[in-house]
């Protein structure tokens, strides 16, 4: 976009407190400034206003980066991927929509941390599926809410009430929750007083390169699809679907119905339809891909 350059970067020698503490200088835009720059940027390619776009979301992608710490990874890499998915926002933004940018650039950046956080967190490799990637992403909080153990297996019951939440199999949440303790070792003894290493009792699951490459390109296009389908829903259908499906947790339907100050069962008509409305466009543009 050309304004990396003057975006503040998180390092790990300015810490944390300096990075949120300079950041904190750029004011936030008000509606009518956010659409004028928005157009600036759209129609003329100017890159101060892509600047003051930009600059005025970094405490939400601060803010959104802090919820995924808990992965081992610096949280000065987190916050530098919120800021690309940022930049893919302000790219795309259309202002003329009604929404603000907040609300559209709140799901690029997710998209990007967790692409980041799914592609480097461990050597294993993780799974790519929508279920997977929601069970990666919601295990620590849910084994937090039901106060199971963190280290080590879980508990048959606490398996069985995980899998139920977060509507999974309960093999799939144990493989998940001992790929969330750490890779190990494949050198390391079964038991202190075998010789047996751990690879001795591993079978290679990995699916051969050609076909990671074409999970990877699928799942690509379905993320390209998706963006391209909600084109197709006006600005309050299009709110409404990223509170209940893109936002984490998704917003309850009284809060949304007290928001547009209609009923709670309005809003779930607008949901439900919208939901098939992007459904629908996505297939034709998936099919459209395929052909």
């Amino acid at each position: 976009m050309g304004v990396t350059a003057t975006v503040p970067m998180l390092s790990l020698d300015a810490g944390l407190t300096q990075y949120l503490t300079e950041i904190r200088k750029f004011p936030m835009l008000r509606p009518d400034q956010e659409a004028a720059y928005a157009m600036r940027w759209r129609e003329h390619g100017d890159r101060e206003a892509a600047y003051h776009l930009v600059t005025s979301h970094l405490r939400l992608v601060a803010r959104i980066a802090m919820r995924y710490r808990g992965y081992g990874l610096p949280i000065a890499d987190i916050v530098s991927e919120g800021n690309v998915g940022l930049m893919q926002a302000v790219k795309r933004f259309e202002p003329e929509r009604g929404f603000r940018l907040a609300t559209y650039a709140m799901w690029w950046i997710k998209a990007s941390i967790q692409e980041y956080i799914l592609r480097l967190w461990s050597l294993v490799k993780m799974g790519t599926s929508a279920a997977q990637k929601k069970l990666f992403f919601k295990l620590r909080r849910t084994k937090a809410e039901i106060s199971a153990l963190e280290d080590g297996d879980l508990r048959p019951e606490h398996t069985a009430m995980i899998a139920k939440r977060l509507g999974v199999q309960e093999s799939d949440v144990i493989q998940m929750n001992r790929r969330l303790g750490g890779d190990v070792s494949l050198n390391a003894l079964v038991h202190a007083d075998e010789a047996a290493e751990m690879q001795d009792w591993l079978v290679d699951p990995a699916s051969s390169p050609e076909t990671v490459y074409a999970e990877q390109e699928e799942a690509k296009q379905r993320r390209q699809a998706l963006a391209g389908a909600m084109e197709v829903l006006n600005p309050r259908e299009r709110s409404i679907f990223e509170a209940r499906f893109l936002s984490e947790p998704s917003v309850r339907l009284e809060d949304l119905a007290k928001r547009y100050g209609v009923s709670r069962e309005r809003v779930r008509q607008i949901e439900v339809r919208a939901f098939e409305k992007v459904r629908a466009a996505a297939c034709a543009r998936l099919a459209n891909n395929a052909a």
